[in-house]
């Protein structure tokens, strides 16, 4: 049942992560939520070890958005699309 919540976690933040970041993203449901599980693995390893927040809570959820951001501009940077005039 663990991974199953994972999944659907994972989801949820890629979806509000994709929402808040503007341009074209990557992927259907199962690209955004590897982008959150991703991102919440990001950013929960790096609060933690920064002692910016616990394993659970509302700071850690917005962290876990704030990760799939990161990993979506990231994307952006990397993919950028080429326009032709």
């Amino acid at each position: 049942m663990h991974w199953l919540w994972v999944f659907i976690v994972g989801l949820v933040v890629g979806v509000i992560a994709k929402m808040l970041m503007p341009g074209k993203d990557p992927g259907g449901f199962i690209i955004t939520a590897i982008l959150g599980i991703l991102g919440s693995v990001i950013s929960t390893w790096l609060g933690e070890k920064l002692g910016l927040w616990g394993e659970t809570g509302l700071v850690h959820f917005l962290g876990s958005i704030g990760g799939a951001i990161v990993l979506l501009l990231i994307y952006h940077l990397l993919f950028k699309r080429k326009t032709t005039a």
